[in-house]
């Protein structure tokens, strides 16, 4: 490859290098102006956990999940706040830097994937809360047990990365066009936290319920996150689903966003 190739604007090493400033410029700009910085990863999944392990292990009796129960929270709360923050920031990714996005001559489905990097980083960095929880899990009757499941844990990142740059592409070009979107996916996200196996598991569903949670994605990319800890979460319908459904959004979305690209310039 020659230097003027590297250096040309759709070229991929330089499309790769301006993702990660943009990035890394994302997470300066969060945490900067913070006292906390780092830890404000980790507080709201822990505090999310917190709650919901009190609730429904000291209020009430819990009938769903597996022991112990705020590792299984903790498993799929902390990709949901991924998911859930990228999704809501999706809203904002072209309005928020209007004049650049109008002037730029790299690809503009970057201003997509700096939002799911930047989130990503921010969950690997919280990780280390999952490994505390799994850790003071040994000091009960029934502690954590890791196995061969943990080799799904870097496929269920893949996944949702594959959904999240779908979503990406499809919610964001919508918003500009549609402001009325952003706060209706706000509300959507609300009700999809319910309607995703967080707070409960795709098997603790009624058989009807059970069918119709397989399509969605995050019931697939979520069993991935917790079967290395439950092994019954493990069932090949819903993450062979999930993984189809990933994809099909990433199709959906790189075709919406090709044909809403230039009306979306046009009304930035």
């Amino acid at each position: 490859m020659t230097t003027a190739a590297v250096g040309a604007p759709g070229s991929p090493r330089r499309y790769l290098h301006s993702l990660w400033l943009l990035s890394a410029r994302d997470l300066k700009v969060r945490y900067s102006t913070s006292a906390l910085g780092y830890l404000w990863s980790i507080l709201d999944p822990l505090v999310m956990s917190a709650i919901y392990w009190f609730v429904f292990t000291q209020v009430f009796q819990r009938t769903v999940g597996h022991d112990p129960y705020i590792v299984f929270l903790i498993t799929a709360l902390l990709p949901w706040v991924w998911f859930n923050a990228a999704v809501s920031d999706f809203t904002r990714a072209f309005n928020k830097d209007a004049r650049l996005v109008r002037s730029t001559a790299i690809p503009r489905t970057i201003w997509v994937n700096r939002i799911v990097l930047s989130k990503g980083i921010e969950f690997l960095c919280s990780i280390p809360v999952l490994a505390l929880f799994i850790v003071v899990s040994q000091f009960t009757k029934t502690p954590a047990e890791m196995n061969w499941g943990l080799l799904w844990f870097p496929v269920a990142i893949f996944l949702q990365t594959v959904l999240l740059i779908g979503l990406g592409l499809l919610v964001a070009p919508l918003c500009v066009l549609w402001t009325d979107l952003e706060r209706t996916t706000k509300l959507i996200l609300r009700a999809l936290f319910y309607a995703s196996p967080v707070i409960y598991g795709v098997e603790d569903l009624p058989g009807w319920a059970e069918a119709l949670a397989a399509f969605n994605p995050l019931s697939g990319i979520f069993a991935l996150y917790r079967v290395g800890f439950f092994p019954g979460e493990w069932d090949p319908w819903v993450v062979w689903i999930g993984a189809v459904m990933s994809f099909l959004f990433l199709g959906l979305g790189i075709f919406t966003f090709r044909r809403l690209e230039r009306p979306m310039l046009k009304e930035l």
